[in-house]
């Protein structure tokens, strides 16, 4: 290191401050999220599924804001570089393809994504120039007087199921015997929210994708964050809070018959304890305030109280119901106790507790609905805060590895990069390094199913393919999670995009890659032919080290008062003698 150091000296305070400025920091939290603005929490975690949302339309049903479909193509963020190529001819120059703003993901659309700017997926961002001038209100307000409107749900149930567009929908019809689907030796799925998948063209778009790439499963949306159960459930819990008056897939059986005919693997996910109708309709089954009435979270967010059996049993009969029409796997989502600052929570108060610790009620919940989906034959799963996967306790939200994986089939990190603390696994900038970010989490909750020695479920992330911050997310940034994925020693993976959009350049061709041709990824601030992603990761280890040992030399000038003339000094291997 002392050449190395020795060419660098002497150095200009300028570019001290850059390099000082690229170091890793190696004492922020491991595994966790960012601290960011949105719809649910501020908390300093990783979110649920979701991280975007669709753009918000009027609700005819209940009176809330929810997501609708929209085309329109997000505003290409300033970045000093973006490489759209995802590929690379092998023995040619490196080529960049097409303008990045024809595979520019639509974030804005997609609310932030992730079910993503906040912890959460179904919060919504972008601004409002004329919103600007409105006086602002404390969205707790506005939920409370929400809450007040009787009106909302006095004519529930209602005798028909309906559309946001006020057309009437039959209720679902369940065949004599559900439709069969094979599970692929190794999921390789996308997010399709109710809208894309109650849309023809759109889902015909993406059972297209599937059928040109190494995509082969979809998770649909059957119940999201809003409450509303995207099709006309038989359930009355459901019709009693109008869950069924903004019908989005008004054909769930034929879907599923489309999706047989495709060879794709269908999973239902269904949100549970984030859920407005729910707790409009039964405020009894909702977190309590210790003031009185229901609990309302600092973003304006309700929260059903996970002790409560009335609430399993309810996610329960629409899981029954979504095996019944034929789905082979359940995704659960939003099992988790409410994540908010402190001086919010301590006025939460969970009735049936009984002092029962959050892990265990989570780790009760999934056994009981294991246990009540049996004769089913289906699959179940579990999304979980990326942060689990390496954090000593549940995070606060009752999401502990230990606990949950032996009671799911799969769990499911959401390890998205944009997501980590600043310093998370050593790096600065955890969205820059997607590869090492994706690859360290993986890595420790394979560690941590293997210490267990028993029967566990496999682990399946949920993959970033959306842009929050810089990069850009493009190719490189979702294949490297891929690599990441499968250089952790798992065959497994799904891509969160709140938009359903996603880029295919980042997918292998049915197939596999031509033998002339090799996939680029992101390593740092390099993209990369895939089989040379360990040099690159050793020449940015080489480059960091360089960096720290650079800045450590400077502080200590700074230190001594002398870092004005740091040319007067002498300097052996970088350090001031």
């Amino acid at each position: 290191m002392r050449s190395k150091l020795s060419r660098y000296w002497p150095l200009t305070t300028a570019t001290c401050l850059v390099l000082f400025a690229g170091c890793g920091v190696e004492s922020a939290r491991p595994g966790q999220a960012s601290d960011l603005p949105g719809d649910v929490t501020s908390s300093a975690l990783a979110s649920d599924a979701e991280t975007n949302s669709d753009p918000v339309s009027a609700n005819s049903g209940a009176g809330l804001t929810t997501p609708a479909p929209s085309d329109v193509l997000s505003t290409r963020p300033s970045l000093e570089r973006r490489a759209t190529a995802s590929v690379q001819v092998v023995g040619d120059p490196l080529t960049r393809g097409a303008d990045a703003d024809t595979n520019t993901r639509t974030d804005d659309d997609s609310g932030t994504d992730a079910r993503t700017g906040t912890a959460d997926n179904d919060a919504q961002t972008g601004t409002d120039d004329e919103a600007d001038d409105e006086p602002k209100v404390d969205p707790r307000v506005k939920t409370l007087a929400w809450l007040a409107d009787e009106s909302v749900s006095e004519n529930f149930p209602a005798p028909t199921a309906r559309t946001s567009g006020g057309g009437e929908v039959p209720r679902i019809v369940f065949p004599e015997e559900p439709l069969e689907f094979v599970r692929p030796e190794a999921v390789k799925g996308i997010y399709l929210n109710a809208w894309a998948a109650g849309s023809a063209a759109r889902s015909q778009a993406l059972i297209d994708l599937a059928t040109r790439t190494e995509v082969n499963a979809f998770v649909i949306d059957l119940k999201d964050a809003s409450g509303y159960v995207s099709y006309a459930t038989q359930v009355m819990t459901a019709r009693e809070a109008g869950a069924d008056q903004e019908i989005r897939i008004r054909d769930l059986t034929a879907l599923l018959e489309r999706l047989q005919e495709a060879g794709i693997y269908p999973i239902a996910r269904i949100v549970m304890v984030k859920d407005p109708l729910l707790i409009h309709a039964q405020r009894e089954w909702a977190v309590q305030d210790t003031a009185g009435g229901v609990w309302v979270d600092g973003n304006g967010s309700l929260w059903a109280n996970l002790h409560d059996q009335r609430v399993w049993d309810y996610h329960v009969d629409l899981a029954k119901e979504a095996a019944a029409v034929g789905f082979p796997e359940i995704q659960w989502d939003y099992i988790r106790f409410a994540d908010a600052p402190p001086e919010h929570l301590l006025r939460a108060t969970y009735p049936g507790a009984d002092g029962r610790r959050r892990r265990d009620v989570v780790e009760g919940f999934l056994e009981y609905a294991r246990a009540e989906l049996e004769d089913s034959g289906v699959d179940v799963t579990l999304d979980v805060f990326g942060a689990t996967t390496s954090s000593s306790t549940d995070i606060g939200i009752g999401q502990y590895w230990e606990n949950f994986i032996g009671s799911v089939d799969v769990a499911q990190p959401m390890v998205y990069p944009s997501h980590y603390w600043e310093g998370s696994f050593g790096f600065k900038d955890p969205n820059g390094h997607p590869y090492e970010i994706v690859r360290a989490a993986l890595v420790s909750a394979m560690q941590r199913s293997e210490a267990m020695g028993e029967a566990v479920g496999l682990t399946r992330p949920w993959l970033q393919d959306f842009t929050l911050g810089e990069p850009l997310y493009d190719a490189p940034e979702v294949r490297a999670q891929i690599q990441a994925t499968y250089d952790a020693g798992i065959d497994e993976w799904l891509l969160w995009n709140a938009g359903s959009r996603y880029t295919e350049a980042a997918l292998a061709p049915v197939g596999g890659y031509p033998e002339d041709v090799e996939p680029l990824m992101r390593v740092g601030g390099r993209i990369v032919p895939v089989s040379e992603r360990y040099e690159a990761m050793a020449a940015e280890a080489e480059e960091r080290a360089l960096a720290r040992a650079v800045a450590d030399s400077i502080a200590a000038v700074v230190a001594d008062g002398v870092a004005s003339e740091p040319e007067s000094l002498e300097v052996v291997g970088g350090i001031r003698r």
